[in-house]
């Protein structure tokens, strides 16, 4: 469509105006094609007419969609012009505080004249890594960009920094350098990065100065190439500088100052080593007092001074050095203060001995006279004479300034020449970086030859400029394949050859400079003759003939033709250099000895009057022959031929831009000057990038991201499955003029102003969709609103009427209730009658009826009486008719009983009489007889049992009986006493019959007492019924008072339990704190081990260079590394030197930094060396002098000693006499041919028991041998008394100077080692044992002392009783008594029992064992001794192994089983088959084996190589993450099973009793947990970086980029930094893949048995980088502040709370860690316009610190017009209720923080006996005990 249908009514357009230069206002009606005036309305409301420019008809800019406005590069704007650059500007700094943007390749950098928290080194590793586009604009992503592509297109890179002085420059070029410095670190232990951040302050200190403009302004430019090897590391630095503004040293302007050096040094004029110097005050010196301004506020030059000496310290640059530069500074000084006395208008003369003057000399080794002689003369030469002549006043004043500036000058390259060697690398430079800090476009009021030479230059640069963004375009477009059509863009390339061409302005000038009478009247003239009229850029005044003009690209420049000649000449008188030259002062000559060789000169300007004068200093490398060719050149066109060096170098490498721009001339923070503002624009070339990228089609869409943005505008049927295809369907749709876009391969190119055009029919198309949407549910709302008034009629209605119902049902209601009140009162009349006479009736009926039944009682009660007479009359007659019956009956019953008695009696005695009865009855007696045999047999071996018990218990019994016949006389006693208390008993009842009597007496008087008593009761009943209602009074009162004092109690106790929490937390974190700077120092030890090792295989590396001759090799030296020691720090400091002294012989090349650097750690370590050697020879005197008392003394002494050691040869032989015997053994046992011999009761097996029986005795001889040996020890050295730590050494020296060979010493220092070792164990032993028999005696005692007082109470209870009940209980306490003891002895039996067993369990293991060591012996004899043999049969018991969970293997499988066990094992195959932690629990089991042998070095030994085998595995293989859990799972295993099996009672709770018999025995070996703790802690921290290098490229796209809800985000416009798409491609990671990850991490852990509590601190670790590198990102990315991407983030956050749950992680605090991150999310969706908003996110935004909400805040940017910005106001309100919330001022989170990593003992149930080694393990060399 054609331009001028956008401007419409509502259209915003700009205008110019004089005082803002762009102001905004809004068309009030539209405008048509012919129109000369547009009706405008501006933004505070006035209506105004805008006239068009009739010759042009051009209508004011358009004013882009607020959508686009802040935007982070200014090339995303749709309309680029003037005001739209500037306004966005101005948004993003003063709204945003944003002071970087992009435009196009350019960063734009305004100096926000306030320090900002956003260069720290948290946002160095943010930038670190990302695209350009991807985060906000910072000088750090121009940095990142530099070095990404010098790593990744192998092509050198510069960043070229301009701008006005006091813009800013010099800062940003700092801190490019210092973001180099961070990524890449050096190469050597040198830190060449550090050098070359220290080169700043040395030459901010002698190249910076105070302008009214800048408080550091670097007065000189400078292009610093900073050297990267193949690696991309720094290795070094180059600085190149240029134009230094010499005439600054001798004159400064109003409210300027000298350089920074010389005020530094006047602050430090105090310091003892600068007394020589004889300095003073600033205000003292010529050359500093001049600006009137020698304090900077907030500056102190002191300090700066210190700086800036340690800088130079740092360089290289010695001390004596640094005070020759101070001394050359300070005689500057002190010349500028030399005067000149007036002699005539020719001549002048110095004073004689001048003050100033002889210090100078005094400072600079000349000699006086000479110095003041040619300060006031100066030599002329002609072809035949030479004469002397003096000079002007005035001439002698600019003679002496100008030789202080020639000095200066020298000085100043001196200096950057050897910054410049200590920067230097003998590494070869693969590569740069080049950064060059140089000043901008200048213009001021008057324009001389130093404005002339900085404009020239900027031309140059602003034409490379142009070029390169010419040709980034050509490129792009070639690219995407669009038609390249011509841009037209200004070029400045006739500007050059005005300046430089062949009889341009420069080579007129260096002509002018040849005549001998040249002036600059005279080349004005010839610059006018040649150029005015024939060059359109070139100008002449019209009111002046000493002026030229030229235009440049920023701007037209008039230039002062005054000066221009001499200060191009820059000449110094010759005399004064020679009298220089012959200082003695060696420093001094040593400035000029080169000056021939210099290229670039050093240009001084004659005359003071000047006020700016720079010079350019001396470029890469002199050519050679060009020597005194070169130093005659003019100062013009060295600095041409310099410019041409640095044009090479800059388009021999890829620029990179950062425009710098002061926003006022105030220094006032964060305010905007438009007017300046948009001079520097134009003169730095950002506008000229912006007018061609107008020029072509700076809008650019990938085809995806149009789709995206602009789906809207599509109908269903026009969306294609081909993108690329439906964008041009809609576009030929959208926009008919085809010239307004190309379609290229990959992206859609729009010309100016397309887009936004597009975003009002985009805006159009939602507005009226929201039109629709509001239309609907306004009519809703109306509905609802109807229905809601229609519902409350009704109900209204309802109310009433029922009102009306229930006043009518009332009245019924009470009608109804009088009837009833009248029927009940008639009826209560009426029924009070009828009872009445109801109750009358009754009466009369009751006394009748009473009667009549009375008298039927009474007959009743007489028949009743008569009938129980006449039962009782006939029951006695039927009994006694009953008994006379009974008796007769009886009767006849025994006289026939006894005659059938007496018939059997016959028969009977006829059967006795029968011998066959007899035999019967025999017959049953013998087996009955037979069976009580056997019976009595049983009873009588019972009868022995027991009477062998019996007897026993008689022994027992008869002490018992004495100890009571002992009881029974003081029973006997007691009862003698008894009878003397009944004689006090008869006495005391005689007395009780007295007392009866006056009991008798006392009743008499109770009665009246009692009498008196009631009265009293009645009146206290009275006194306590009121002090009842007291009671009652006080009960409530104490109730309340309780109450009061509970709640007070209560409040108190909350109180202290809060305290108590926060007491606990503040504790918890202190531990945690504590945890973590533990664990970080373990990072940093293992760190430096890790360098250690580096530089120890470097130093191998050099060593194993070859040498030509012959090598000797040193004897003692072992192949084998040397054992692992934890006191490493000791060690590795001394044995450093050693390692270090073969290649320091070999001259082997060596980075000279790392030679001076490990030179210094020999010397520390030789001094140590020496302090150690002079305490050794000490300790010697000590030891002679001991040794000389000792001979003085008498000789028991020696006899001791000789005893002693005969003692030991006695030992010694003994020893060898038992392995002979053993050896003899062991012979006759393999020479025994037959089983027999080794059989139980054989020969052999006797002589076995013989042999152990009395090797066991001899044991026990030498045990007490030796415990005498150790008690005369122990008297020697009590006897001596030692005074030092040498005491052995002089106890035994004569024996210790018999040992002459060195392994006598050795083997007789482990001799003693082991005697003490064996000595202590058994004193802790027999200590044990003492305490324990002490222990059994004092609880016998208690039990004798329990039993004696029972005892005596029982005998006290029994004396209480009568005679017969005493006997039954003493006999009950002797039954009790005997039964306990019995209890005790048959408890003691059962324990005897089962050693009986358990003795018996052993000696069939040790039968089993023994006829292994027989099969063994049999496999071992031939075939031919087998057939000789008898054979019989044998009897071949089953093998049943018992395995006690140990492995044994030999000290030389050792390293095997390092290497199969851990270098070479596979983690992925133990994993999957084997159980978790084999390797831990393996390794383990060989310790208990060691342990079990008590061979403490095989313990050491094995330890030390697991934990030295772990490191190299995880050095080797430490980034695979497999690997690195695996070894954090079973080295937290191995220090499981350490605790678990220690034997220490908190480690055993939880195990079986198998498993406690499996417990260490001989070893503690806590130590070693410990080390095994930090190697964990270590793993753990390498697991998490690598958990960190896997999860970081995931982390922004798929939590912050990628769109997981699609369609919530839209696309906007991005400009030519191309920001990372949002739609997932296919190498794109989305929360999918993070969630992957996570998933794949959680199952290795699993897999590999990690503990649960150690699984739940990594997935916090996780979440928490995952959270911190978020939120970080969505800090520095304004494009991710939306409410479409809280929502993004908020659902993303969900999703891995989800993962949480399904892991049933939820209690690990990694949800926690993530509060950050949705608080940031929920900031951005909520409201953000009133103060109670404000008080919500205040509230809401806990773990979020002031900074970061105030970020979130200035960055939020809605994506759709709907949305609305976050006011400044608010923003400030924010900031006022959060200004006492006390927290870090930092901006990011410590994205590299790691949580203190714990490891909570969790035992093992698995038995370690039914543990098998597999095959595939390779460990067969390791057997199972």
């Amino acid at each position: 469509m054609a331009a001028s249908e956008l401007y419409t009514k509502y259209a915003r357009v700009w205008i110019p105006d004089p005082e803002e230069v762009w102001k905004s206002a809004e068309l009030v009606k539209d405008y048509k094609p012919g129109d000369k005036v547009l009706q405008l309305r501006l933004e505070e409301g006035k209506d105004i007419e805008y006239f068009l420019d009739p010759k042009t008809e051009e209508l004011p800019p358009l004013r882009n969609p607020d959508i686009l406005v802040g935007e982070n590069d200014l090339t995303a704007l749709s309309y680029l012009h003037e005001p739209a650059v500037l306004h966005n500007l101005k948004v993003r700094f003063i709204d945003s505080k944003l002071i970087y943007t992009y435009c196009g390749i350019v960063l734009v950098a305004i100096n926000p004249y306030e320090q900002l928290p956003i260069y720290g080194e948290d946002i160095i590793n943010a930038y670190s890594g990302q695209n350009m586009g991807d985060m906000d604009p910072h000088i750090f992503a121009v940095a990142e960009e530099a070095y990404k592509q010098m790593a990744r297109d192998e092509r050198n890179q510069s960043i070229i920094v301009s701008g006005e002085s006091g813009a800013g420059k010099t800062v940003s070029a700092k801190y490019a350098m210092r973001y180099f410095a961070t990524v890449s670190g050096s190469t050597s232990e040198a830190n060449v990065e550090e050098k070359v951040l220290a080169s700043n302050p040395i030459m901010e200190s002698i190249g910076n100065a105070k302008t009214t403009r800048n408080d550091n302004s670097s007065r000189f430019g400078k292009y610093i190439e900073i050297g990267f090897d193949k690696r991309y590391r720094i290795i070094g630095a180059n600085m190149r500088t240029y134009l230094l503004e010499k005439s600054r040293v001798v004159f400064q302007a109003e409210e300027e100052r000298n350089y920074h050096i010389f005020y530094q040094l006047c602050a430090s004029a105090a310091l003892p080593e600068f007394k020589t110097l004889r300095l003073g005050n600033a205000n003292y010196f010529h050359y500093t007092k001049q600006g009137g301004s020698p304090v900077i506020d907030g500056i102190d030059d002191a300090k700066e001074m210190v700086n800036t000496r340690q800088a130079c310290t740092l360089l290289g640059i010695s001390d004596s050095y640094q005070m020759g530069i101070f001394q050359i500074l300070a005689g500057i000084l002190h010349l500028g203060n030399v005067e000149f006395a007036f002699q005539d208008s020719d001549s002048c003369i110095i004073p004689p001995k001048h003050d100033p003057l002889t210090i100078f000399c005094d400072l600079m080794g000349v000699e006086y006279g000479e110095m003041a002689h040619w300060l006031c003369h100066r030599k002329l030469v002609t072809a035949t004479e030479t004469y002397i002549k003096p000079i002007s006043k005035l001439h002698a004043i600019n003679a002496r300034d100008a030789l202080a500036k020639h000095i200066y000058a020298n000085l100043f390259n001196w200096i950057v020449d050897h910054v410049n060697k200590a920067l230097h690398s003998t590494v070869k430079q693969h590569s740069f970086i080049g950064v060059l800090d140089i000043y901008g476009f200048e213009t001021f009021e008057i324009n001389s030859f130093e404005q002339f030479c900085i404009n020239y230059a900027n031309e140059k640069l602003q034409q490379q400029f142009n070029m390169h963004v010419f040709k980034l375009e050509q490129e792009e477009y070639m690219k995407e394949q669009i038609p390249w059509t011509l841009i037209d863009f200004y070029d400045n390339q006739p500007c050059i050859n005005l300046i430089e061409a062949k009889m341009g302005i420069l080579d007129l000038l260096d002509e002018e400079c040849k005549m001998p009478k040249g002036s600059d009247d005279s080349w004005a003239q010839k610059l006018y003759n040649t150029h005015l009229n024939k060059c359109v850029l070139f100008e002449k005044p019209r009111l002046s003939n000493k002026a030229f003009i030229i235009k440049h690209f920023a701007d037209k420049v008039e230039y002062q033709c005054e000066g221009f000649l001499e200060k191009n000449k820059d000449t110094v008188f010759e005399e004064q250099i020679k009298v220089l030259k012959s200082s003695k002062f060696k420093l001094l000559p040593e400035l000029f000895q080169d000056e021939e060789k210099v290229i670039s000169p050093t240009s001084a300007t004659p005359s003071g009057r000047v006020l700016l004068s720079r010079t350019p200093i001396k470029p890469a490398k002199a050519r050679p022959g060009q020597t005194s060719k070169e130093h005659k050149k003019t100062v013009g066109h060295q600095f041409r031929n310099s410019l041409h060096l640095l044009m090479e170098t800059l388009n021999a490498t890829t620029p990179h831009y950062v425009r710098c721009i002061k926003p006022n001339d105030f220094k006032f923070p964060f305010t905007f000057d438009e007017k300046r503002a948009v001079q520097q624009l134009r003169a730095c070339g950002v506008l000229e990038t912006i007018r061609i990228s107008a020029a072509g089609f700076p809008s650019r869409w990938t085809y995806q991201e149009f789709f995206s943005r602009y789906r809207v505008l599509m109908k269903q049927k026009d969306v294609l499955s081909d993108r690329k295809q439906t964008c041009k369907n809609v576009l030929e749709k959208l926009i008919l003029d085809k010239d307004k876009y190309q379609f290229g391969k990959t992206k859609i190119f729009f010309r100016a102003g397309q887009v936004a055009y597009l975003e009002k029919i985009r805006a159009d198309k939602l507005r009226a969709a929201c039109i629709r949407i509001q239309k609907t549910i306004r009519g809703w709302l109306m509905r609802k609103k109807y229905m809601r008034m229609r519902k409350a009629a009704i109900t209204i209605q309802r109310y009433v009427r029922g009102y009306q119902a229930r006043c009518y049902a009332m009245f019924l209601r009470r009608t109804r209730a009088a009837i009833i009140i009248q029927k009940f009162q008639r009826m209560y009349v009426v029924r009070k009658r009828y009872q009445c006479m109801r109750d009358a009736t009754i009466a009369l009926q009751a006394l009748l009826r009473g009667y009549l039944v009375r008298n039927r009682y009474q007959m009743m009660l007489r028949e009743h009486k008569s009938v129980i007479i006449q039962k009782h009359v006939r029951g006695w007659l039927a009994r006694v008719q009953y008994r006379r019956t009974l008796k007769a009956i009886v009767y006849l019953q025994c006289c026939y009983r006894r005659m059938m008695a007496k018939r059997e009696l016959k028969k009977l005695k006829i059967e006795a009489r029968s011998v066959e009865r007899y035999k019967k009855l025999h017959i049953g007696l013998e087996n009955k007889i037979m069976q009580l045999q056997r019976k009595i047999d049983e009873q009588n071996k019972e009868y022995k049992s027991l009477l062998e018990k019996m007897n026993n218990l008689e022994v027992t019994y008869s002490t018992e009986k004495e100890k009571l016949r002992s009881d029974v006389e003081r029973l006997r006693m007691s009862e003698e006493e008894a009878k003397n208390a009944t004689n006090r008993v008869l006495s005391l009842q005689e007395e009780i019959a007295k007392l009866r009597k006056e009991l008798q007496q006392t009743q008499t008087e109770k009665k009246t007492i009692e009498e008196w008593a009631d009265k009293y009761k009645r009146e206290t009943e009275q006194l306590v019924s009121e002090l009842k209602e007291q009671n009652t009074l006080l009960k409530t009162e104490k109730e309340e008072l309780n109450r009061r004092i509970h709640d007070q109690a209560k409040e108190i106790t909350e109180t202290m339990e809060k305290k108590l929490v926060e007491e606990t937390k503040q504790l918890e974190l202190d531990l945690n704190d504590e945890r973590l700077r533990y664990q970080n120092l373990l990072n940093e030890f293992s760190r430096l081990e890790e360098r250690y090792d580096d530089l120890k295989d470097e130093m191998n590396l050099m060593v194993s260079i070859p040498k030509p001759g012959h090598k000797r090799t040193d004897s003692t030296h072992s192949s084998n590394e040397s054992e692992y020691t934890f006191s490493s720090e000791i060690t590795e400091a001394e044995d450093l030197p050693l390692r270090m002294e073969e290649p320091s012989e070999k001259k082997a090349p060596l980075d000279m930094s790392l030679f001076l650097k490990l030179q210094k750690r020999v010397t520390e370590l030789e001094q140590e060396k020496q302090s150690l050697q002079d305490e050794l020879d000490r300790k010697e005197e000590q030891a002679l002098r001991a040794k000389a008392k000792e001979e003085e003394r008498p000789p028991i002494r020696g006899a001791e000693l000789e005893y002693e050691s005969l003692k030991r040869q006695e030992l010694e032989s003994e020893n060898k006499k038992l392995k002979n015997e053993l050896n003899e053994l062991q012979k006759a046992l393999t020479e025994t041919q037959s089983p027999e011999v080794t059989a139980p009761g054989a020969p052999a097996y006797r002589v076995l028991l013989d042999q152990l029986t009395s090797v066991s005795e001899e044991l026990e001889v030498r045990k007490e041998e030796v415990l005498i040996l150790r008690s005369q020890l122990v008297s020697q050295k009590e006897a001596i008394q030692p005074k030092n730590t040498m005491t052995d050494s002089t106890i035994l020296l004569e024996d210790v100077q018999k040992m002459k060979d060195k392994g006598e010493i050795a083997q007789a220092y482990i001799g003693l080692k082991e005697t003490n070792r064996l000595l202590e164990s058994q004193l802790q032993s027999q200590k044990k044992s003492h305490e324990n028999e002490l222990e059994s005696l004092r609880g016998e005692i208690q039990s004798l002392k329990e039993e004696n007082n029972r005892q005596q109470q029982l005998l006290a209870q029994n004396l209480q009783l009568p005679p017969e009940a005493r006997i039954e209980a003493s006999l009950q306490h002797e039954i009790t008594r005997l039964t306990n003891e019995n209890l005790d002895l048959m408890e003691q039996l059962e324990k005897q029992d089962k050693t009986v067993r358990k003795l018996k369990k052993q000696l069939k293991v040790f039968a089993k064992k023994i006829g292994e060591l027989e099969v063994g012996q049999m496999e071992n004899i031939s075939p031919g001794q087998i057939i000789d043999e008898p054979i019989r049969p044998v009897n071949i018991p089953r093998k049943e192994k018992d395995f006690q969970g140990m492995l044994e293997y030999k000290k030389e499988d050792e390293q095997k089983l390092i290497k199969n066990l851990i270098l070479e094992l596979k983690p992925r195959g133990v994993a999957v088959n084997l159980i978790p932690g084999l390797p831990a629990y393996i390794l383990f089991m060989c310790v208990r084996h060691a342990d079990y042998l008590n061979d403490d070095q095989k313990v050491r030994s094995l330890l030390t190589s697991t934990i030295n085998g772990i490191k190299k595995v995880l050095k080797k293989r430490g980034d695979d993450f497999e690997t690195v859990s695996f070894w954090l799972s079973n080295t937290c295993r191995f220090l499981h099973c350490l605790k678990q099996y220690s034997g220490e009672e908190g480690f055993m709770k939880h195990n079986t009793p198998r498993q406690n018999e499996h417990c260490l025995t001989n070893f503690d070996l806590a130590e070693y947990r410990q080390v095994l703790s930090d190697l964990a802690i270590q793993i753990y921290q390498q697991l998490v970086r690598v958990l960190e290098n896997i999860l970081q490229p995931m982390i922004v796209s798929g939590m912050l980029e990628h769109e997981t809800i699609q369609g919530v985000s839209g696309v906007k416009p991005t400009g030519l930094r191309k920001r990372t798409s949002s739609i997932a491609d296919e190498g794109t990671y989305t929360l999918d893949s993070i969630i992957r990850q996570l998933n794949s991490f959680h199952s290795v852990m699993c897999q590999h048995g990690m503990d649960p509590e150690l699984i739940k601190q990594v997935v916090k670790q996780m979440f928490y980088i995952v959270g911190a590198v978020t939120l970080n990102n969505l800090l520095l990315r304004k494009d991710m502040c939306s409410w479409s991407k809280g929502m993004q983030i908020r659902y993303n956050v969900s999703q891995l709370e989800e993962w949480l749950r399904d892991k049933n992680l939820m209690n690990s605090g990694a949800k926690e860690t993530l509060e950050p991150l949705i608080q940031a999310a929920q900031l951005l969706q909520v409201k953000k316009k009133t103060d109670e908003d404000a008080e919500a996110i205040c509230s809401m935004c806990s773990a979020l610190t002031t900074a970061q909400i105030v970020k979130v805040l200035n960055l939020y940017t809605p994506v759709n017009e709907f949305e609305e910005r976050v006011l400044v106001s608010f923003i400030r309100t924010i900031q006022l209720r959060l200004r006492d919330r006390k927290d870090s001022p930092q901006l990011l989170m410590d994205a590299k923080h790691i949580f203190p990593v714990t490891f909570p003992f969790n035992p093992s149930s698995l038995a370690l006996e039914t543990i098998q080694i597999p095959a595939s393990l390779g460990l067969g060399f390791i057997s199972r005990v």
